[in-house]
Parts: structure tokens; C-alpha cells; sequence
């Protein structure tokens, strides 16, 4: 079962998951709220052992019903409300997905797996960098040992769900694994976070828009990369251990920024039938994207730098990701050239709205 599997993560896992074990049933559970969308798993929804459920993690009668039914052996748990400005501005539906929906979910795992006489399972949570607070330029980077010091609504919120999962494992006995990620970028990711929102809003000659000064800085991780990560935690990770999965791939925003305008522009330039599908771009008008770069005041509490040593994942499991940055965002940029029709159906009104909420 993927939880939150038509979400950005989710969706990238399941693609990979049927890819890599076409022989696997797959189920995945998805309350479908603003950033899940059906049109992320096309391919996927046609596969007579694949099964998409409308549902909530916190409902824990469906998700019991769901693992005895379907013979599910194993949780990949996803599903979440994952973005910190969001959060900032309503913390509380992270609290009832993230925190609660997460103990539903194990209650459900252990009333099925281990209270009916017991068989092998496994129940993988999937965290954030972000649990392990910020670090300054000059300090390691966070390893899977470092104290928890979250600093925004979401992160505290993660931070409790990981805790949860500890405490299920050593309490009662649950099989459990937990990865802690960078951050993540590519295919289906909703257009509020950083590198999608810069791609299309140059596309439509709209601000970039930058915190602060631009020069937080985050160790940036291709979400194939991080599916393969997960892969490895299943088939070779110790029951009740945190991997800390990383891209090697520190970038600060600003510089991040500059290269998708750069990447974009050369892209334009060299096609004119990208030009006339996106004629407001800069490079239409004779100006560079980074024209439009805007610096808006810093969101609070805004960590200043995450990284990630994945030396553990590394020995134990032989993880590396196999994308630079530089390979990961050319592909992501083309991507979403590519997939116009899937981005203009996300961006309705309430996205719009909130965007300008968030940017004003």
C-alpha cells in the first residue's frame, strides 16, 4: 500500500514500484486533496494489480480493511501535508494528517499485523531533513543521530510521526523503517513549491519569486533517486533503523533560480514551437528570465541550510543517487514543457489564490 500515492512523492513511487515488480499488487490510498491528482498515476490506473482507493490514512476501518482484503504486506507511508509555508498559515491540518493520521495507520498496521497472530510486514514511514531543525555553512551535514529541533508547524509535525513509528517498533513490536530525505524535485510536483513555480511562472512571464536574500541553501535529491532509496530501506534496511537518503547536492536558492532561468531560456531559444506555445516568456520579448526575479520578504522562521549525509544508506544498502543536479533539472524542466496539460489542471483558482496570499 502507498499512502498518498497520487501526491508528488507518492505518484513517483508508484510509476518506479510497478516498473521495478510488475508482479506486485499495488494499492494506493489517497484522500486526494489539493496537491494529489489522478492524472499523475496515468499508466498506472489501467493495470489489472494496481487499485487506486479514495480514502483518508485517518480512516482506520478502510485502511484495515484494505491490508486484510488485499493480502498487503507492506506500508510506504507518503501521505501528508508537506509544505511549510502552508503550514505557517494554518497549522492544523498538518497536525490531523501528519501526527493522527499516522497513528491511525499504525494502529490499523498493528491490529492486522500483529494482533490476528502475526506475519511478516513491514510499515516504511517516509520523512523529511527538515525534522533535524537547521545547520549554519560551517556545520556537518544532518545524520541520522542528529537531535530533532524542528523549527515550523510541519516539521514538528513530521517530527511526531516519526516518534510514533519509533515508539510502535519498540513498544509493540511493529516492523518499521524510516527515511529521512532531502529535498525533492521532478515530475508531478505541485507548482507551489520552489522549482516548478520558477518554471512556470517564467513560462508566463510572471515574478520569481525569491525569500529573503536567496541564499538558504538545501541539498536538492531527484525523486527517482529517492524511490530507488526507499527500494533499498525495503529489501536490504534493519527493521527499526532511519536511513537519511541525500542528492550530494547542496545548492542555494538564488543560484538555483538563475540556472532554471538559464536552462529555460536556452530551451525557448533553440525551439520555436516552444516559443509560440509560450509566447509571454522573456525569451520572446527579447529580455532573460532572470528578469524577473523578485526578492519578497522572508518567510518566518525560514531554516537556513539542510544537508544530508547519507554515508549510513551508503554502507548499508549501497545507495548513491545516480543524478547530478545539473542532469535532474534538465530533465524536470523538460518534463514540464512537456506536460502542460497536467500543470494547467492543477493551477485552479484556489492555487491561484493562495499564491497570491502567500506572494503579496
Amino acid at each position: 500500500m502507498i499512502t498518498g500515492g497520487a501526491g508528488f512523492i507518492g505518484a513517483n513511487f508508484a510509476h518506479y514500484w510497478l516498473a521495478q515488480y510488475p508482479q506486485d499488487r499495488v494499492v494506493v490510498l489517497d484522500a486526494l486533496t489539493y496537491a494529489g491528482n489522478m492524472a499523475s498515476l496515468a499508466g498506472c490506473l489501467e493495470l489489472e494489480n494496481f487499485r487506486f482507493v479514495h480514502g483518508d490514512i485517518g480512516d482506520q476501518d478502510l485502511v484495515e480493511t484494505l491490508l486484510a482484503e488485499e493480502g498487503l504486506d507492506t506500508v510506504v507511508n507518503f501521505a501528508a501535508e508537506s509544505h511549510v509555508d502552508r503550514s505557517i498559515h494554518g497549522p492544523d491540518p498538518f497536525v490531523t494528517t501528519n501526527v493522527v493520521g499516522t497513528h491511525s495507520l499504525l494502529k490499523a498496521a498493528k491490529k492486522v499485523w500483529l494482533d490476528g497472530g502475526g506475519r511478516p510486514h513491514r510499515f516504511h514511514h517516509v520523512s523529511t531533513d527538515e525534522v533535524y531543525g537547521s545547520l549554519t555553512s560551517e556545520e556537518p551535514p544532518f545524520t541520522e543521530t542528529s537531535p530533532y529541533a524542528p523549527n515550523s508547524p510541519y516539521s514538528a509535525s513530521k517530527a511526531a510521526s516519526d516518534h510514533l513509528v519509533r515508539a510502535y517498533h519498540h513498544t509493540y513490536g511493529l516492523e518499521v523503517t524510516t527515511s529521512n530525505c532531502s529535498n525533492n524535485y521532478g515530475p508531478y510536483q505541485f507548482p507551489e513549491k520552489l522549482i516548478p513555480l520558477i518554471i512556470l511562472n517564467l513560462l508566463e512571464a510572471k515574478p520569481l519569486p525569491i525569500y529573503g536574500d536567496g541564499l538558504n541553501i538545501r541539498d536538492w535529491l531527484y525523486v527517482e533517486d529517492h524511490c530507488r532509496g526507499i527500494d533499498l530501506v525495503l529489501r536490504k534496511g534493519r527493521v527499526g533503523e532511519v536511513y537519511n537518503i541525500g542528492g550530494n547536492n547542496e545548492w542555494r536558492n538564488i543560484e538555483i533560480v538563475r540556472l532554471v532561468c538559464s536552462l529555460v531560456d536556452e530551451r525557448l531559444a533553440a525551439s520555436e514551437s516552444l516559443r509560440q506555445r509560450f509566447p509571454r516568456s522573456p525569451v520572446c520579448q527579447g529580455h532573460t528570465a532572470e528578469s524577473l526575479i523578485t526578492f519578497v520578504k522572508d518567510r518566518p522562521g525560514h531554516d537556513r541550510r539542510y544537508a544530508i549525509d547519507a554515508a549510513k544508506s551508503r554502507n548499508e544498502l549501497e545507495y548513491a543517487p545516480l543524478e547530478s543536479f545539473e542532469t535532474g533539472i534538465r530533465k524536470t524542466i523538460d518534463w514540464y514543457l512537456a506536460n502542460e496539460t497536467w500543470w494547467r489542471a492543477v493551477m485552479n483558482g484556489s492555487y491561484r489564490d493562495w499564491l497570491e496570499k502567500q506572494y503579496a
